[in-house]
């Protein structure tokens, strides 16, 4: 593994949105496996609960984005990562603490950057702007998507 990926990454790469043709074409070219952590299983579902609330896609779409990211992870494109919680709570507060006053970055953006951090893997893929710029900050490599 050398990259990790927001859920707002996976969410564009499984269920079709705006940044869908670039989440796809960085996966053509992307090392692989991606980390999926609970978190990322957790956001995903939800995510995808909240386009169907929203009236996005259809129910049909949710369970079809959820099976092909099942399948996937059952074929080893992505594959399940456990960083410790105790690391990544103590990580995720040290980046809060340095950056989120002056980057306005979300507890669930912190989390995801400090799984990152946690599970040493240098590169991040978003493209959430502040989210962007925290994994920036926190000396991780973000790609032009």
């Amino acid at each position: 593994m050398t990259a990790y990926a927001d859920t707002g990454f996976l969410c564009s790469l499984y269920a079709p949105d705006a940044h869908t043709p670039r989440a796809v074409a960085r996966m053509a070219r992307q090392a692989l496996p991606l980390p999926v952590t609970w978190l990322h299983q957790l956001e995903f579902r939800n995510a995808l609960r909240l386009r169907v609330f929203r009236r996005e896609i259809a129910a049909a779409q949710r369970d079809a984005s959820l099976n092909t990211m099942l399948a996937d992870l059952a074929t080893g494109v992505l594959v399940h990562a456990s960083p410790p919680l105790a690391d990544l709570t103590t990580e995720a507060e040290r980046l809060s603490a340095l950056h989120s006053e002056s980057l306005g970055t979300r507890s669930l953006d912190v989390l995801h950057v400090a799984a990152a951090l946690v599970l040493g893997l240098p590169e991040f893929l978003v493209f959430d702007r502040r989210q962007m710029a925290l994994a920036k900050a926190a000396g991780l490599r973000v790609p032009d998507l």
